[in-house]
């Protein structure tokens, strides 16, 4: 029964969970703006790229 009431008290497994759960949300946050970044990215050097091979062809 001892066991069970100090269980019950240690909040140390709680708090693991609430700060792995905390980092997997900016994870997945990151992730999302990383990606948006990288099509915003990928279109702006085409362009660039388009630009220059018509202005030096």
């Amino acid at each position: 029964m001892q066991f069970l009431k100090s269980l019950r008290s240690d909040k140390k497994g709680a708090t693991a969970i609430e700060y792995g759960l905390i980092a997997a949300l900016i994870a997945v946050a990151a992730i999302t703006a990383m990606a948006g970044l990288g099509s915003s990215l990928t279109s702006t050097f085409t362009k660039t790229s388009s630009t220059l091979q018509n202005n030096n062809g």
